[in-house]
């Protein structure tokens, strides 16, 4: 194997929106969305920068501006070219949007799940012990429904079954992929189904021909499909200390430029991002992570939430299994109780789910708002005094008593 033939670019598929994480998608795609207090897309850049990828290109679509303002021209040192997905019309038809920006053999993963360095740098040593041969992440999932499940056979896939309708299946497909530049025109000889080409039809077509060789991994993997779910990322990410800001005792994570007062409790894991102030009297944790620029007023208790960039919780909230978008304003005395509860989400009901509320971006209470366990608050919406608010609520809904 000649050393040109290594894999040195990286695309990035985040040009899908997550209509399943509405309201949290409204003003932004999922792979923007926080896992803990940065966003998703940060920790695949970080994995794809910690694997030794030297060029990234990013298939934008939904809300691009919000990934190409984030970012900009590049990350860690690493040119970032976006490229844009302007229809979504499947995967497949995502990455050959990018095939200006690719040559020779090139890495292609997901934008919004958590992965790290480790599994990708597998895949691509793999890879490249054969790099005619397509290689691909694979991974154990005690629910294998919501995702591609894969069955093998010597090292090999022998087939991929999306959203399989029976629990039989252990292993899935992780989206961590590694393709000779030959993928390209696989994709284009691929039929479309329904108007869409999804690179798991092209996969398949790749395993009846050939073979597709799969890489069993057991790195972090954290995927997002509903609002609740990030609870669960932030907790990963914050259980594996993955926080930019540098640990201190007790998994207490503070940014230099954030003000904590000295009568704050925090009980860790929590993280504090850059610009944050909180106020004496304050319980903050475990498990919660506020972004940048968050205030939190004296004497409120938070635990078990991610409150995104210039959320605003004033004095005296209580706040459990709580999920803020930016600019989000919880007045005094706002009492999320917290999960479980029945949430729908559109027109399905999903029970027993850990979730207070989400207060979608530039959501508002104004003060002695209680909120049901499992509730959905839309975007610039308000709730004024002394409601109590269950269920979904509209965006811009002005919700009075």
């Amino acid at each position: 194997m000649s050393v040109g033939m290594s894999v040195q670019t990286a695309v990035v598929l985040a040009a899908g929106e997550g209509t399943r994480l509405r309201p949290l998608t409204r003003n932004r795609p999922k792979p923007m969305l926080p896992a803990a207090n940065r966003p998703i897309l940060e920790y695949v850049f970080d994995a794809l920068v910690e694997a030794g990828i030297d060029e990234i290109a990013v298939v934008v679509g939904y809300k691009r501006d919000r990934v190409q303002d984030h970012f900009g021209p590049s990350y860690r040192g690493v040119s970032l070219e976006y490229v844009t997905q302007h229809k979504q019309l499947g995967s497949g038809h995502a990455l050959l949007q990018a095939r200006s920006a690719v040559s020779g053999p090139v890495l292609v993963v997901n934008g919004d799940r958590l992965i790290d360095g480790e599994t990708v740098r597998s895949v691509i040593d793999h890879f490249e012990t054969d790099p005619a041969t397509p290689a691909l992440a694979v991974l154990e999932r005690q629910d294998a429904s919501h995702y591609g499940a894969v069955d093998l056979r010597d090292g090999d896939l022998v087939s991929i079954v999306e959203k399989p309708e029976t629990d039989e299946h252990r292993l899935i497909n992780g989206g961590i992929y590694a393709f000779p530049e030959t993928i390209f025109d696989e994709i284009e000889a691929t039929p479309r189904a329904d108007g869409e080409l999804a690179l798991t039809d092209t996969i398949a077509r790749l395993i009846d021909r050939d073979r597709v060789r799969a890489v069993e991994t057991d790195g972090m993997w954290v995927d997002a499909t509903y609002p609740w779910d990030l609870l669960t990322v932030a907790r990963e990410v914050l259980a594996r200390g993955r926080v930019t800001e540098t640990p201190s005792d007790e998994r207490v994570w503070v940014a230099d430029s954030a003000h904590v007062h000295e009568d704050a409790t925090l009980q860790g894991p929590v993280v504090v991002g850059p610009d944050c102030e909180v106020a004496a009297g304050t319980v903050l944790g475990p498990h919660t992570a506020l972004g940048d620029n968050v205030t939190v007023g004296a004497n409120a208790t938070v635990q078990n939430s991610v409150l995104d960039v210039d959320t605003r919780v004033d004095a005296g909230a209580t706040l459990v299994d709580t999920i803020t978008g930016q600019d989000v304003t919880l007045g005094v005395e706002t009492v999320v109780p917290g999960g479980p509860a029945d949430v729908q989400v559109n027109t399905d009901v999903f029970e027993d789910q850990d979730l207070g509320a989400v207060f979608a971006d530039r959501a508002r209470t104004r003060g002695n708002v209680s909120v049901s366990p499992g509730t959905l608050v839309g975007p610039s919406a308000t709730l004024h005094s002394g409601v109590h608010a269950f269920g979904q609520i509209d965006e811009g809904a002005e919700v009075v008593r």
